[in-house]
């Protein structure tokens, strides 16, 4: 099979090159047309990306670089380095290229790469080495960007990375230059403590910033209060301002526990069960020595205080269990610098249990190889070549088994997997120990703020539902991660307010064969690259959050109706705390973010992340559209078989393999579902309304027709009388020798004639006539008498009169009809006469 031809002209596209063309240097860098780019340059200037529309609010272009290739995709196009990240617009559109668009502050290193390319004999100098620049980021991506041959824009980018995602203090990160904008940051000590109120059961009390400074905050229930010991942070600088202890232990008593543990982060409660009285505490590890015979009378009494009586029996403590997240031997070589665990028979026979969590640099160390991993065996690698075409052989498919085990083998050797079932077993286990035997558990590492806060704050997801929802979610990470103290500035590489944090992650070498280097790597061994003499003792970066936020997928994963929240929802709100653009996650304690002024200064994510979901006009990506709270009310307790995690594929996958990262198909299409259920809803009920009205006004048309039939019959029987009437008084008076005369101004016709002529008002001209308002004068003459003896009718009258006697008289007197005469008032009177005597239809014949 012949491959296409391509395009005639200067400009070949890239994805016209063969993948041994790419490998040799051929073609790919000859694509774009230099000279072109150059007019372009100099034509536009750094001014004509000052308006694109995709720039945010304060962010403005730093430097420009016209003509870069993205060397993962082979796509050509424009650099802008800006004070908030790294834009990449295609060439012509000036669209985003979402690979190669990154923020500043996900950027976890970059390096400056020279690919030597081989040369043609007979061109020796046609193919000049390449210029790349890969940078690596905390988001599982790794970019690489060619630059022009023989142009100072790959230097110029550097250094403006090397400035800009390096700040020598945290002021000087984007978020302040941005500032709050419309997403403002409420106090989060008022949202600290309304969370305090929930969990002793005073909801109906709402927190303020005059509670707080007047110190009327600390309340408590029959078992628990909330202290405001370290309002000041002079007990311990990485703790809140406040905090739930037991309520038998007084502030004094909690000012002689704190020395015994490290860093002053003694025992606290950071979740209680209601009703039961169980809860999960955290603390550092104790100060007990090397040879474990340190003791301190308070920080017993503290840690006893946690085992309340059972509700069943009164008579009976609650157990306690403390959880050392850390493997046993590192728990002991801690003993040498003053650290270590607890005994059990101190503190009331209770189990110690060691979870075996490895500590941050195994972490780091994991997810650099994890990353790396994809980076190999992705559809797409920062290369730019595809991974079935790798090494002459197929990763994927052709039957090639043994590469498809290596792959597998070099995911299990990154250790990633196995650190997430670890931290998953933990906090089941802690989560277990409370809801099923409605024990307390005491939590506690070495520092107590990493892998302590990951099984806490876990392990609440699990056991309280509240937390499964958007407000619950936000009020756990700001409690059990932002209040008492993790150190995101030093765990995510950001600046601290104390200096300047260390971006570098330094890669130790991996052991023979585990990770062969892609045909870039191996080209590259000896490129001049931004390096770092950091070590892993000095170097604090370690992926601990995103690590639990990945623990928390695993739980979504299994239990996919509990969660309100969707993991479109999780990458979101990773993607904002690892780009720095909100002020929320600054910092390494609350202490020093109020010293910053960060809530007032900055952006809140949690402003935004409600701002996306409430400008939605339908069900957002955010919101979970299976969630079903009253199927999940209670504790989620995921037996051991079902906590084997796998690859977060909306996170991991996103970028190497962007296809197999939309495999959550099902809840696109349940999505989509809704919102076409949603439209045909709203149609329904549009259509309902518009049939209510058709019917009210039908309903009021039929009222309308109905009167009106009513009026037509009412009218039409009106008319039948009328005209009998006055056909028999025409007859009477005409019986009489009378005439009757009718004048009007609108009547021209004679209503005698009209009514002789046109069968007895039976005209539709004259019944409109009728209709009129016109004044009509009758009168009655008596006929000359001709007329007279011409009159038929009177004749007729006479003889056939039913009230004449053969002798002539008239049997009704009171008829007068000899005393007529010309007098109209009388005819009317005897015409009620015969009225009332029911004369008339033996007198006047019917028609």
């Amino acid at each position: 099979m012949t491959s296409p031809r391509p395009p005639s002209g200067r400009q070949r596209p890239l994805r016209y090159y063969s993948d041994s063309e790419r490998t040799e240097g051929s073609g790919s860098w000859d694509t774009l047309e230099w000279t072109k780019l150059d007019s372009q340059q100099t034509a536009s200037g750094s001014t004509s990306f000052a308006n694109l529309s995709c720039l945010l609010e304060s962010e403005r272009v730093i430097v420009e670089g016209y003509g870069v290739v993205l060397i993962n995709t082979d796509e050509a196009g424009t650099l802008l380095v800006t004070n908030f990240r790294i834009l990449f617009l295609s060439e012509g559109t000036r669209k985003v290229i979402p690979l190669g668009t990154i923020p500043l502050a996900t950027i976890e290193k970059f390096n400056k790469m020279v690919l030597k390319v081989q040369s043609n004999n007979r061109q020796p100098d046609k193919n000049p080495p390449r210029r790349l620049l890969q940078v690596t980021g905390k988001d599982m991506r790794i970019i690489v960007y060619g630059f022009r041959p023989k142009t100072k824009q790959r230097r110029s980018v550097f250094e403006a990375l090397l400035r800009c995602t390096k700040p020598e203090r945290v002021w000087d990160l984007y978020t302040f230059a941005c500032g709050p904008s419309k997403f403002g940051n409420a106090n989060p000590k008022e949202r600290l403590l309304n969370e305090y109120f929930r969990l002793l059961g005073k909801s109906s009390t709402r927190a303020s910033m005059d509670m707080i400074e007047d110190g009327s905050f600390t309340l408590e229930n029959e078992l628990w209060r909330i202290s405001d010991l370290n309002s000041n942070y002079n007990l311990c600088q990485t703790y809140p301002f406040a905090f739930m202890v037991p309520k038998s232990i007084s502030d004094e008593e909690l000012l002689q526990a704190c020395s015994f543990r490290a860093k002053c982060r003694l025992p606290v409660i950071t979740w209680c069960q209601p009703g039961s009285g169980a809860v999960i505490a955290r603390s550092s590890q104790p100060l007990v020595g090397l040879m474990m015979n340190m003791r301190s009378n308070f920080d017993e009494k503290l840690v006893a205080a946690f085992c309340t009586q059972l509700g069943a029996n009164k008579g009976e403590r609650r157990k306690l269990y403390i959880a050392d997240a850390r493997p046993r031997k590192n728990a002991l070589a801690n003993g040498a610098m003053g650290g270590g665990s607890e005994s059990s028979s101190n503190y009331f026979q209770s189990p110690i249990v060691f979870f075996g969590i490895d500590n941050i640099h195994a972490m780091r160390e994991s997810y650099s190889r994890l990353r790396d991993y994809l980076d190999m065996h992705g559809a797409t690698s920062s290369d730019g070549r595809s991974s079935f075409l790798r090494h002459t052989g197929w990763t994927w498919g052709g039957g090639n088994l043994s590469s498809m085990s290596a792959s597998v083998s070099l995911l299990g050797d990154s250790g990633w997997l196995i650190h997430i079932q670890n931290v998953l077993a933990g906090a089941a286990w802690i989560a277990a120990r409370v809801a099923v035997e409605s024990a307390s558990v005491l939590v506690h590492c070495s520092d107590g703020w990493d892998r302590t806060t990951q099984l806490v704050s876990l392990a609440c997801l699990m056991l309280d539902p509240y937390y499964r929802t958007f407000a619950g979610f936000q009020a756990l990470v700001e409690k059990d991660w932002l209040a008492f103290g993790h150190p995101f500035s030093d765990r995510v590489g950001m600046p601290s307010i104390s200096g300047t944090g260390n971006f570098d992650l330094p890669r130790q070498p991996s052991s023979a064969g585990s990770y062969p280097s892609s045909p870039v790597r191996q080209s590259t061994q000896s490129a001049a690259s931004q390096s770092s003499s950091s070590s892993h003792a000095q170097n604090n970066y370690s992926p601990i959050f995103t690590q639990w936020v990945d623990s928390v997928s695993q739980l979504m994963r299994m239990y996919p109706c509990a969660f309100e929240f969707s993991p479109t929802f999780l990458v979101d709100f990773m993607d904002c705390l690892l780009s720095c653009r909100f002020g929320n996650f600054l910092c390494n304690s609350e202490k020093e973010r109020q010293q910053c002024g960060i809530a007032e200064a900055c952006g809140c994510i949690w402003a935004y992340m409600t701002h996306l979901r409430s400008t939605a006009t339908t069900s957002h990506i955010h919101c979970n559209p299976f969630y079903d709270p009253l199927k999940y009310d209670g504790p989620l307790l995921p037996p051991a078989a079902s906590l084997a995690p796998t690859l977060w594929p909306q996170f991991h996958l996103r970028w190497a393999c962007p296809e197999e990262a939309k495999a959550a198909d099902i809840e696109v299409q349940c999505r989509a579902m809704s919102v076409k259920y949603s439209e045909m809803q709203k149609d329904k009920e549009a259509t309902e309304r518009r049939v209510d009205e058709i019917s009210f006004a039908m309903e009021s048309l039929s009222a309308e027709l109905l009167r009106e039939r009513r009026m037509s019959w009412s009218a039409r029987e009106s008319a039948k009388r009328a005209t009998k009437e006055y056909r028999a008084l025409t007859r009477a008076v005409q019986s009489l020798g009378c005439k009757v005369n009718f004048t009007t101004s609108d009547l021209e016709d004679d209503p005698l004639e009209n009514n002789n002529n046109n069968n007895n008002n039976n005209n539709p001209r004259r019944r409109d006539r009728q209709g009129n308002n016109s004044d009509v004068s009758v009168s009655i003459s008596l006929m000359s008498e001709e007329n007279r003896s011409e009159n038929q009718v009177g004749r007729v009258c006479e003889a056939l009169c039913p009230l004449r006697t053969r002798e002539g008289l008239c049997r009704w007197p009171e008829a007068g009809c000899a005393h007529l005469g010309s007098q109209f008032v009388g005819l009317k009177t005897n015409f009620d006469a015969f009225d009332r005597l029911s004369i008339h239809e033996s007198y006047f014949k019917s028609e």
